[in-house]
């Protein structure tokens, strides 16, 4: 029997969480505490960014109610806007969405599993056997690859629930405290430093609309925007008390601009053996991530081979699209293999998938999509997530010019690449049947 709808409300809010929670939130504070000055200001940015993230999740749900189909970003743009916008969208997903953040989370996993183990591997090694299982487990259907997940996603919230009663309940000097002074942006600088920063927690909140991309395996419709929010709501929580501890708990000095924030706060919280607790569940936790944007990135794929962009073969049969998920295996190891510093695309990562997801949001205030008049209450979440996320946009490029440039050639590139292949695509009108 078919599996085709296997996911329900807790499968999808599942994915939702292990798709945000991933590298960014242990790496990111480090750097937003050296560029905004503050232990204070680094948590005001991750509820700030919470907040701008919870009204993506909101306008998400708005266009999967109207088009409750798999494809994310792919099929809101090419059915709300334009095939080309479409293509686009997908385009992004392919090269920074899902393979750069697979890549990104693969190897942040093994640096942690070398520094726990200390074992001499071959570099990249633990990162490409965890995107080949993670492929494998999904690739042999959708009910072992989302029942796996859920346990490994609950064992996930229950360590990182035991690290925050750990730290509340030790008799602990939290020593956060603002850097010098002559360390601290003042006006106009201050504005830019916080707009980047809001860039890079964009990125780290980037995974509230995971559960579109799998709608049409959803058991109920209505599970999926319901799925968004109760995810996106758990993580913001979760991210401001883990953000807030790790701030606090050591020294300023000792994180400003580290990207090791989660291990110095619980070296400062409960020495070596929690620091050892830490980077397992660090571990786990970057494997539910690398497993859930397996999970979701082929259900784009399979929407453009649905439409004639690529080869049928990447099409969903009876459960799951094995040969996009062998795709987006097979580029995930080809960036491990070929990275330089992946810490270098934070920048890039952010403000591609940021824009891309703020042109997805406005499709949800077009007449042709909105159910009802533009001034209406259902308008503002995507309004203020359209504020939020281009206002720090503008910071940032203003601040970092030059990081404009690979977002423009990514958008370009795929504008050529629709350009070059759309006289010579033949749509797919046969669907598969749902059972």
């Amino acid at each position: 029997m078919s599996d085709r709808r296997a996911f329900g409300l807790w499968t999808l809010t599942f994915l939702v969480v292990a798709n945000m929670i991933g590298a960014g939130v242990f790496t990111t504070s480090g750097y937003t505490l050296a560029s905004v000055g503050s232990p204070g200001w680094v948590v005001i940015a991750w509820v700030v960014g919470g907040f701008i993230a919870l009204m993506g999740a909101i306008s998400y749900g708005q266009l999967s109610r109207v088009m409750p189909e798999s494809g994310g970003e792919y099929l809101f743009l090419s059915q709300a806007l334009h095939p080309a916008a479409g293509f686009v969208g997908g385009w992004i997903s392919l090269l920074a969405g899902f393979t750069g953040a697979i890549a990104y989370a693969a190897i942040t996993l093994e640096k942690y599993v070398i520094h726990s183990i200390d074992l001499p591997l071959f570099n990249g090694a633990v990162a490409i056997i965890t995107v080949g299982v993670c492929g494998l487990l999904h690739g042999l259907g959708s009910r072992l690859g989302a029942g796996l997940q859920n346990v490994v996603v609950l064992l996930k919230l229950a360590l990182l629930g035991l690290f925050l009663f750990l730290a509340v309940t030790s008799d602990i000097d939290w020593q956060g405290e603002a850097l010098q002074t002559n360390q601290q942006p003042q006006g106009w600088d201050f504005a830019f430093a916080f707009g980047n920063s809001l860039i890079w927690i964009a990125f780290c909140y980037l995974g509230f609309n995971a559960a579109v991309y799998v709608a049409s395996e959803a058991k109920n419709a209505g599970d999926v925007p319901r799925s968004l929010l109760f995810g996106t709501a758990i993580v913001i929580v979760l991210y401001v008390l883990l953000n807030y501890v790790f701030v606090y708990a050591p020294p300023s000095g000792a994180i400003s601009n580290q990207a090791e924030v989660a291990a110095i706060a619980a070296d400062a919280i409960g020495g070596k053996s929690l620091s050892q607790l830490v980077s397992a569940t660090i571990v786990i936790a970057l494997f539910t991530s690398v497993m859930s944007m397996i999970m979701a990135a082929p259900r784009v794929y399979a929407k453009m081979a649905d439409d004639g962009f690529l080869h049928h073969s990447f099409r969903a049969q009876e459960s799951a699209p094995q040969t996009a998920i062998a795709l987006q295996s097979v580029l995930a190891i080809c960036m491990i293999l070929f990275y330089s510093q992946l810490k270098d695309l934070l920048d890039y990562l952010g403000l591609t998938l940021s824009l891309c997801a703020a042109l997805t949001v406005a499709c949800a205030l077009l007449p042709t999509v909105r159910q009802g008049p533009l001034f209406r209450l259902a308008s503002l979440p995507p309004v203020l997530y359209l504020l939020g996320t281009l206002v720090s946009a503008v910071l940032m490029s203003i601040n970092k010019p030059w990081a404009l440039l690979p977002v423009a050639i990514t958008f370009g590139l795929g504008g050529a690449a629709f350009l070059a292949i759309r006289g010579r695509v033949q749509p797919v009108t046969e669907q598969t049947s749902e059972i």
